[in-house]
């Protein structure tokens, strides 16, 4: 289980977090839903080690990550794919993927992820040597997610992957993310496309101005009428 317990953060003066609590369990996929600001990406950086808490803690399987590196919770099996991608531009889609193995339980499984990748990701496959930063943002959204998925993670954070793509791209994206659930793999999801992403969840908590406010499973939250009228534009309950 990924375990965040009454996480705080501060930037300075500013508040971000405000002792966080949620859990993500094996296989399950959680999304995390929130207003611009609400903290969503620093909680996410925060379990990936981007950014230090004030006080509380983070956990997989019970182990606390709060005093490790990127690097070093990378190789405890979570693997995050920030917003913006955090692709290596520079470099070919090969080597991007290449640099996500570099766990040690990841290296001996390399050509197999590589596989399972190119499955998900045909494309990719046609363009191992093409130079990342020359693709679309949907295929270096597939390299960030490919380069994740090498590292061979029990847990996936996800942050605003389908942020800059186009509609079609978006729901080719979220069919690949109904795959890699299907693995059994657990998934936090951070995400501005709330109807596809309550499809997909099995739960989600609702984030405010660094605090959770709410909780449920997806389709109790579907016909919630706070996160109708906040995220799905309607003041009416949908029907069950």
């Amino acid at each position: 289980m990924l375990e965040i317990d009454t996480l705080t953060v501060r930037y300075g003066q500013h508040l971000a977090l405000d002792r966080v609590s949620l859990t993500v369990g094996r296989g399950e996929t959680v999304v995390l839903l929130g207003a611009n600001g609400a903290g969503k990406s620093s909680l996410l950086k925060a379990i990936g080690g981007l950014v230090r808490p004030t006080s509380g803690h983070v956990r997989v399987e019970g182990l606390s990550l709060s005093s490790l590196s990127p690097h070093e919770i990378v190789g405890q099996r979570l693997a995050l794919v920030p917003e913006g991608r955090g692709i290596f531009p520079a470099l070919t889609v090969e080597e991007n993927l290449r640099l996500g193995a570099n766990p040690a339980h990841a290296r001996a499984k390399e050509t197999a992820s590589r596989d399972v990748i190119f499955s998900l990701f045909p494309r990719l496959s046609e363009r191992t040597r093409q130079i990342a930063g020359t693709m679309s943002g949907g295929e270096q959204q597939m390299v960030a997610i490919g380069r994740a998925l090498m590292s061979a993670p029990d847990y996936l954070l996800l942050d605003e992957p389908s942020l800059g793509l186009a509609p079609i791209v978006t729901q080719e994206l979220f069919a690949v993310l109904a795959k890699i659930k299907a693995t059994g793999l657990s998934i936090l999801l951070v995400e501005q496309n709330v109807g596809e992403s309550l499809a997909l969840a099995d739960r989600g908590y609702l984030l405010e101005a660094g605090r959770i406010v709410g909780a449920g499973t997806a389709s109790t939250l579907k016909t919630d009428p706070a996160v109708q009228r906040a995220f799905l534009g309607s003041t009416t309950t949908a029907s069950a």
